[in-house]
Parts: C-alpha cells; structure tokens; sequence
C-alpha cells in the first residue's frame, strides 16, 4: 500500500480527450510539479457523485491556490465512463478525468477493494495524496469506502 515518501507508481492510466482515449504515463503526470490525486470506488455511485468529485470541483481553485498545478480523478472505471461521468457534473477542466480500466495503478499501489461480495468486483479505495515530483507527500485513504472525509476536498486543503 503507497504511503509517504513513497514515489508514483509507474503505470499507465488513460483519459478521454477531444481527439479520443489518451495515455497518461502517471510518472509522467505527475514530474516537476505539485498534483492532487483523489481516487474512488466508482463513477456515478451516491458518495463519489454527490461529495467526493463534487468537492474537488468546488474546491479547486483553493487547492490550485495553494500551490496545486493539478487535481486528477482516479477510478476504475473504463475511460468513456469517466468522460461521460465529468461531463454530467460539469467539471470542465478543474479535475482531470484519469481511468484506471484495466486496475494496473491502483493494484501498484496496493489499493485494490474487493466488492465482489456486494456484485460490485474489484475496486479502488477511496483515497487522497499531494505528489510533489512523482514522490508522495501526503496520503489519506479512508476507512469506509461509503464515506469521503479524510480524502475530501476539504481534508486535502487543510493538509496542505
């Protein structure tokens, strides 16, 4: 599991783009700046789509004016998902809309939740970090995937 101090993992995640899907070498993403990642159990589900993304959107220009250069969306869900998903939320360009279909970062990262039991498979936990150049700086992953306080928009500004 990625904790602090730790570097980013190295895999590849995609986004939907006007041109169609993208890579997006999260290594890449993330050198020679300051990011914010968020990561969720799934689009369009009652938490992530009513405060965690939510939050972020409303938030971001605090976050940016901490010194923020980025704010980035992860879930596992396919990239055509997530486009769609920013879309009806209206986030525009305050947060990228980053997938992680096939679960490649979030299994690096150690951050698999399994909701099989629930007819939901293999997710991602709900989790937050400041990288600063690829390292970790700061990580809050919270205890019950149904709720996002340690890794909401208001707990990030207030670590940073």
């Amino acid at each position: 599991m990625l904790k602090q101090g730790d570097r980013i993992p190295d895999v590849t995640v995609r986004r939907m783009t006007a041109d169609g899907p993208t890579e997006v070498p999260m290594k890449d993403y993330c050198a020679g700046r300051k990011v914010v990642v968020f990561a969720l159990p799934g689009a369009f589900t009652p938490t992530c789509s009513e405060q965690h993304l939510p939050g972020y959107v409303q938030q971001g220009d605090a976050i940016r004016a901490k010194g923020i250069e980025a704010i980035a969306c992860l879930s596992t869900a396919d990239f055509f998902v997530m486009d769609a998903w920013g879309k009806s939320l209206d986030v525009g360009d305050k947060v990228d809309m980053l997938s992680d279909g096939n679960h490649e970062f979030t299994r690096a990262a150690g951050m698999t939740l399994d909701l099989s039991s629930r007819g939901l498979g293999e997710r991602s936990l709900r989790y937050a970090m400041l990288v600063d150049d690829g390292v970790i700086r700061h990580i809050a992953i919270d205890d019950n995937p149904g709720e996002a306080v340690a890794s909401g928009a208001d707990a990030m500004l207030e670590a940073l």
